[in-house]
């Protein structure tokens, strides 16, 4: 059992600094793409906090968190989708006003 916790943890630890190095050397011209993919991976937390939220044989504290994960990875999926979508807005170009 603690081989498997060990494991998980030296996993999470090389996951936390590989994508902190990953995003630390992005261009900011691929930042968009980051986010949605982001968003994707987001989706797919909340689709599996849901199913263990939902469970019956469910522990309380699984659904506890469960519940939690669901709400920050809904609001971490909004708050991808508001700033893809400022950050678009600034490549948009200007449409010129008319003169009359």
């Amino acid at each position: 059992m603690s081989t498997e916790i060990e494991l998980s943890i030296y996993v999470f630890v090389l996951a936390v600094f590989l994508g902190l190095e990953l995003v630390k050397h992005v261009s900011p011209l691929l930042h968009t793409p980051l986010m949605s993919l982001t968003n994707a991976i987001s989706a797919i937390s909340v689709v599996g906090a849901i199913l263990i939220t939902g469970a019956g044989e469910a522990s309380l504290l699984s659904k506890i968190l469960g519940v939690v994960a669901v709400t920050f990875a809904t609001i971490n999926i909004v708050s991808g989708f508001l700033i893809t979508d400022r950050m678009l807005k600034m490549f948009r170009k200007e449409k010129p006003q008319s003169t009359k």
